[in-house]
This record gives C-alpha cells, structure tokens and sequence, in this order.
C-alpha cells in the first residue's frame, strides 16, 4: 500500500519558511530597525559566525537557511557543513555565515529559533525510531502541530527517520469517533463499516481530485468496531487507546478478518511504551508527542574573524 507523502525541502515547504519568517521579522523589526547594532556596528564592518550544535542531535532545517537569508535581504554568504537527517556532534559547526556584521546580528536569533526548533524535533524523533528498529513497525507524526509550522515540523519527523501522516484534512480520509456519530441518524451513531464503505465509494468518484495517494483510514476504540469494519477492507484501521493486550487480540483479529488490511496504534504512545506497542505485530505507531513534547536542541553562533579566513 501506497503511504502518506513525505515532507521534502520543495516549494511548499520554502512557501511556508517565507511566510513564517517574514512574521518573525515583524515581530523583531516590526517597522524600525535594530537600534543596538545600527549604533554600534559600522555599516561596512564585516563579520563571521558558525552555527555549532552545543549538544549531540540530528540535524534538521539546514535546507531553510538559504530562503532565512533571502528573506532577511541579507548581504551574507553561506556555507552548509552538514546535511539534514545527519549526527549532530557538540563542537562541531554545522554552518557558517560571513557577511555584514549588522546583518548577521539582525537574523541570528531568527535562525537559531527556527534550526534549535527543528534540530530538537529530529532529535526526540530519532530516539522512538531507535527504539523499535528491527520491529518492523515505522513511527509516525499527527497533525498536532504548531499553527503554521506544520511542513516544517512534519520535515523535522522525516529529517529524524520518523514518517509522515496526512498533511491536513484534504490529502487524505480519517474517519474518527466525531465523524461517527456527527454522521449517524439522532442519537445513533454510524457503524465503522457503513462509514468505510461510504469513504472508498467516494475515493473512488473523486480521486482525481485528491492528493495522491487518496487513502481511507478509519479510527476504531474496540475489538468490536474492528470486527465490524475489517470486511470493508479500508487501507488502514486506526485502534486508538488500547491496552497492550488489546492491541494483540487486534492483531490477532487482523490477521484472521483481512491480512491486507495495516494496523496504527494512537494514545499513549511515550518513549518508554513504544517498543511494546511495536513488538505486537501493529505496522504504525503515531504519536502527537513527536512534536508538540519536543524540546529544543541548544545550537550556539560562536563568532569568528572573517577577514582572517
């Protein structure tokens, strides 16, 4: 089966990088300039600074910094010396800027925020991919994302080895508990077969209009539901807040009712429960905490002489 499409640095992620950035710069500039270095700073000096990771990590949002620096209109040349998805070691620069001293101290703060942001979501990410390598199970990201963020932190999950999920609510169906009942007749909520059926009969009428690949996942909170969906063959069944032993009958259910058919875990998904779900026999684990638990890498500008190199 097909999977959800995964986050690259194309145009749709440097559209969102310019939006986002030119609000930063408003917040930081809004319509004056930057006092402290316009004052102190001649504005034909000329200076050098490295990004350097102050703790070990995975690189993520290098591939931003060209479209950062245009943004700012930056007279600034930039050197990248490392590629995102990559180790982080401490001490070791990742990249370098040299240019007009002004502007480098005009953006930095803008840079590090958006690099200790991504860097510390690859990081985290990477640490559950770890944990259930040779599983066979993969890890994947939600839509619990910041508001506007959301390409650039879904980057940041595949730049750690983490995979996409649906990018919002047009690429893609999800039939959760909400669409159930809102669907039913009066109090009666929908059955998860008749829900799916309806889901696949709609792709089929209006795939060419949909992201590709247009797949049908639906969202189930008992073995029950699962019994009664599983026939329908939707792509993807969702079992959300599952005890451990839950999960196993509903692989072993899987299995018997329709093999074809993946299974996802959603709920309670944290670091140190990750390897169990995985080790039940599920093909994907999603969790929220990928990035809205994510902490932030500390990435440093240590400066340097650039007239001197």
């Amino acid at each position: 089966m097909q999977d959800y499409v995964t986050v690259t640095a194309d145009s749709a992620l440097e559209n969102d990088v310019r939006l986002l950035i030119r609000l930063a710069i408003a917040e930081d500039l809004s319509d004056a300039v930057d006092w402290t270095s316009v004052c102190l700073i001649d504005d034909d000096r000329v200076g050098g600074c490295q990004i350097t990771p102050r703790q070990p990590g995975v690189c993520a949002g290098l591939a931003t910094l060209p479209w950062i620096v245009d943004e700012f209109d930056a007279d600034l040349e930039l050197e990248r010396l490392c590629q995102d998805g990559q180790p982080l070691v401490p001490g070791q620069p990742i990249a370098r800027l040299r240019g007009n001293a002004r502007d480098l101290l005009t953006s930095e703060r803008i840079v590090l925020n958006v690099l200790c942001r991504l860097c510390g979501i690859a990081t985290d990410v990477k640490t559950y991919v770890d944990a259930i390598a040779g599983s066979g199970a993969h890890v994947y990201d939600t839509r619990k994302t910041t508001p506007g963020w959301r390409l650039l932190e879904k980057y940041a999950v595949s730049c750690g080895g983490g995979r996409n999920h649906r990018r919002g609510l047009y690429d893609g169906f999800l039939i959760k508990d909400n669409h159930l009942q809102l669907g039913g007749i009066g109090a009666q909520a929908m059955a998860p077969s008749v829900a799916a059926e309806k889901a696949l009969k709609w792709r089929g009428g209006q795939v060419e209009r949909m992201t590709a690949p247009a797949i049908v996942e639906i969202e189930v909170d008992s073995l029950d539901q699962l019994r009664d969906v599983l026939p329908v063959g939707p792509d993807i069944i969702l079992i959300d807040n599952f005890t451990l032993d839950q999960i196993r009958d509903a692989v072993q259910l899987r299995d018997e009712l329709n093999p074809a058919v993946q299974l996802e875990v959603s709920g309670n998904v944290k670091i140190d429960t990750i390897a169990a779900i995985a080790a039940t026999g599920v093909e994907r684990i999603s969790s929220g905490a990928l990035t809205h638990q994510a902490t932030w890498l500390d990435l440093g500008l240590d400066w340097f002489d650039a007239a001197a190199t």
